[in-house]
């Protein structure tokens, strides 16, 4: 139900697990065993005796926030900072490649505006700053500003 509250702290830079029908025992179970702040709008959840005790650290989501309202939330309550990008679909690091590295998985197109190229070394996909991509620096940039609220830096 965070998938795309997921995909956006990818986007902020942060190691972020995430799969699709996990059974809450095994969330749990990740969290404690990997150290992770567990985030849900699941209520149950938190009744949890390992959460309850303070075992797992995590933080209830308010159900009915449109979706960059939860990234903000969380951006907020957990004073995150905005770093270098993750992949937002695989939570791999992105590594800077060459246009001739990548010239036969990129459009032609892309190839002839785009100056830099990353590949993800979690799922090799190739990416570059499109015109999505300002759209995401947008709201990066926003976010940034709710934990460095003196224009503070983003690394």
């Amino acid at each position: 139900m965070c998938g795309g509250l997921a995909r956006w702290l990818r986007a902020l830079g942060h190691d972020t697990f995430y799969r699709e029908g996990i059974e809450d025992s095994e969330l749990v179970d990740i969290a404690r065993r990997e150290g992770r702040i567990l985030i849900s709008s699941d209520g149950k959840i938190f009744e949890r005796r390992v959460i309850v005790e303070g075992a797992v650290r995590a933080l209830p989501l308010p159900r009915g926030l449109k979706l960059l309202d939860q990234v903000e939330h969380v951006v907020r309550v957990l004073r995150l900072g905005v770093f270098e990008a993750r992949c937002m679909l695989c939570n791999g690091r992105l590594m800077p490649v060459t246009r001739e590295e990548v010239s036969g998985e990129v459009p032609a197109r892309s190839l002839v505006w785009a100056r830099e190229f990353f590949r993800c070394q979690g799922c090799g996909r190739v990416f570059w700053r499109g015109t999505h991509w300002q759209r995401i620096e947008c709201v990066r940039q926003r976010l940034a500003a709710l934990t460095y609220p003196s224009g503070g830096c983003l690394s």
